[in-house]
């Protein structure tokens, strides 16, 4: 009871912060868009499958330029005095529960932004947003972990993109795998596997990370 009520307050503390610090969030707004408008440029008319391909590429990339300030922006002052009042886990879940929904967010962006320069090719609907729902939670836990990591290295942000893209792999192939079958590429109907595999992954770095974080912020 007591960790759930430090991620809350920790959790309203980062959503403040994001309010307060609006050009965070309007650099990767504006990088979303404008990625999309270029892509459009280039090819007004694209198939099912790269149409699904860039989505996630576009996707992947807003991702790690949201998350990769979870950690770098907090000092030393400020991770000390955290430190001193909350507990490691609660910190890391609040991280992670905050970038979830500020990637959903901005993958749904994408989503719209795609949508609207091309017309949708999605043919399972109800699949695809549980899919957009999984990758943002995956890529979440991936990159705050290597967030937290990589914050403690000098230059964090090459240290960030080093250590996050192997990890994010399985990840990654799995969503393209599961969105191919969203867009009709593929003719199977039972997609539970791919699912399943998918919370597996998601699950086994969650547990990693849970049980390395601690060690990690102690540093």
């Amino acid at each position: 009871m007591y960790l759930t009520r430090e991620i809350i307050e920790l959790l309203k503390k980062d959503l403040l912060l994001e309010w307060r610090q609006k050009y965070a969030i309007g650099g990767i707004l504006l990088y979303v868009i404008s990625t999309v408008f270029i892509v459009f440029i280039v090819s007004v008319d694209i198939p099912k499958a790269i149409w699904n391909i860039l989505f996630w590429i576009i996707c992947l990339f807003a991702s790690v330029n949201a998350i990769v300030k979870s950690f770098v922006q907090e000092n030393g002052g400020r991770q000390l005095y955290y430190y001193q009042l909350a507990h490691p886990i609660a910190i890391l879940l609040s991280k992670i529960i905050y970038n979830i929904l500020l990637l959903f967010f901005l993958i749904t962006l994408t989503y719209i932004a795609m949508t609207v320069v091309y017309e949708s090719p999605v043919v399972k609907q109800t699949l695809f947003w549980l899919i957009l729902l999984l990758g943002s939670i995956g890529f979440s836990i991936t990159f705050t972990f290597v967030s937290a990591i990589a914050a403690k290295a000098d230059n964090s942000a090459t240290l960030m993109a080093i250590l996050s893209f192997p990890v994010v792999i399985p990840v990654l192939g799995t969503l393209l795998g599961l969105s191919n079958n969203a867009l009709g590429l593929m003719h199977k109907s039972n997609y539970t596997d791919e699912v399943l595999i998918l919370l597996a992954i998601d699950g086994l770095l969650l547990g990693m990370a849970i049980i390395l974080f601690p060690f990690l912020w102690k540093d």
